[in-house]
C-alpha cells in the first residue's frame, strides 16, 4: 500500500510539473532557469535583422555594379592606348602603358578594399544585431524567471518548451521594428566609416 501511495504521489508531482510551462506559456513566456535561442532564426526572421541583411545585398549589388562599369571604362581606355602605339614613340607609349597599369593595379586595391570591407560588415552585423536586441532578449529572460539564455547550437538536448525564440522574434519586431528610425547608421555601412 505504501508504494501505491508513492506511486500516486510521484503521477501528481510530475503532472503538475508538466501543466506548469503550458499554463506560463499562455502569457507568452515560459517559466524556466534555462532558456535557449536560435540566434539565427532570430536575425533573420525579425525585421531589423532582414532590414540588416537587405542592405548588405543592396550595397553589395552596388559594388558589383560599379566594378563592372570600371572594367568596361577600363577596357575602353586600354583600346585607345593600343590606337596609340602607333602615334607614340616607343618611350612615350611606355610611359603611358606604365601610368595606365599603375592605374589599374589602384583601382584593384581600391576595389578589394571595397569587398574586404563590406564582407568584414556582413560578418560583424549579426554580434551587432545582438547587442540591439540584448534589452529585449535580457527583458524576455527576466519574464521567464531565467538565469541564462543558450545558443541552440551549442545545446544537445532541449525540450522545445524552453526555446523562446519564437516569442523574442515577437517582441523584438513589437519593440525595434526593423530599426532603422532609431539607428543612426546600419551596421552594414560600419566599414565606411573607416575609410
Amino acid at each position: 500500500m505504501r508504494n501505491v501511495w508513492a506511486i500516486i504521489r510521484l503521477v501528481i508531482a510530475l503532472s503538475a510539473l508538466s501543466a506548469f510551462p503550458v499554463a506560463a506559456q499562455n502569457v507568452g513566456v515560459v517559466q524556466s532557469d534555462i532558456l535557449v535561442l536560435d540566434p539565427d532564426r532570430l536575425f533573420s526572421e525579425t525585421k531589423l535583422g532582414q532590414r540588416i541583411n537587405q542592405e548588405y545585398l543592396a550595397k553589395r549589388e552596388q559594388l558589383i555594379a560599379r566594378n563592372r562599369t570600371i572594367e568596361a571604362e577600363l577596357e575602353a581606355e586600354e583600346l585607345s592606348l593600343t590606337k596609340l602605339r602607333s602615334e607614340k614613340t616607343p618611350e612615350e607609349f611606355r610611359d603611358l602603358a606604365d601610368a595606365f597599369d599603375a592605374k589599374v593595379q589602384e583601382i584593384r586595391r581600391d576595389s578589394e578594399r571595397a569587398v574586404r570591407d563590406l564582407e568584414r560588415s556582413r560578418d560583424r552585423a549579426p554580434v551587432t544585431f545582438m547587442r540591439i536586441v540584448e534589452p529585449v532578449l535580457v527583458q524576455l529572460m527576466r519574464d521567464a524567471g531565467g538565469a541564462v539564455i543558450l545558443d541552440i547550437r551549442s545545446v544537445l538536448l532541449r525540450a522545445d518548451v524552453v526555446d523562446i525564440t519564437g516569442v523574442a522574434i515577437i517582441r523584438v519586431d513589437e519593440e525595434i521594428g526593423d530599426g532603422a528610425q532609431s539607428q543612426p547608421e546600419s551596421p552594414a555601412t560600419d566599414s565606411e566609416t573607416e575609410n
